[in-house]
């Protein structure tokens, strides 16, 4: 009788596994696009910081003004500081009265800042009786939308 033929063969033997090292190029490309996506949030939210800052501010503004001495005078001193870091100082700095004003409306005020309630900036600072409350939040709602549209810039003063 004929013997086996495959009892002759030798025994399987698998392949090395496959190593996790080094990876394959697709990996490499991913991480390098989430290396750059993570620079490139940080960077964002590190140019975004004074907004946030603003707004903040702002929102406590909203939520104390009564117990505030002076609330626009206050709000007019947040838009000067928010001012000198989106535009160089050169060009703000200096800015008062309807000069002021005028470039609060060019930057997103849309006229609201000359022509409306944006003019308690120039009186109501140096009034004994502050306007009503209701004016004021009209202020700190225009102020609040100036803000949201001006970008700090990532170098103001060049």
């Amino acid at each position: 009788m004929i013997e086996d033929p495959l009892a002759a063969l030798r025994p399987l033997h698998e392949p090395p596994p496959v190593s996790w090292w080094p990876p394959a190029p697709g990996w490499w490309i991913v991480l390098l696009l989430i290396v750059a996506a993570a620079i490139m949030i940080f960077r964002y939210e590190r140019r975004m910081a004074p907004r946030r800052a603003a707004l903040h501010e702002l929102k406590l503004l909203k939520k104390n003004m009564d117990k505030i001495d002076h609330p626009v005078a206050t709000l007019n001193q947040l838009l000067k500081r928010y001012a000198l870091v989106c535009w160089p100082a050169a060009k703000v700095a200096s800015l008062t009265g309807e000069d002021w004003l005028f470039f609060l409306d060019a930057s997103g005020g849309n006229g609201k800042f000359s022509k409306g309630v944006g003019r308690l900036l120039l009186s109501d600072p140096y009034q004994k009786q502050h306007t009503d409350s209701n004016k004021i939040t009209q202020l700190i709602t225009l102020t609040q939308r100036w803000i949201k549209t001006n970008t700090p810039q990532k170098n103001p003063d060049v």
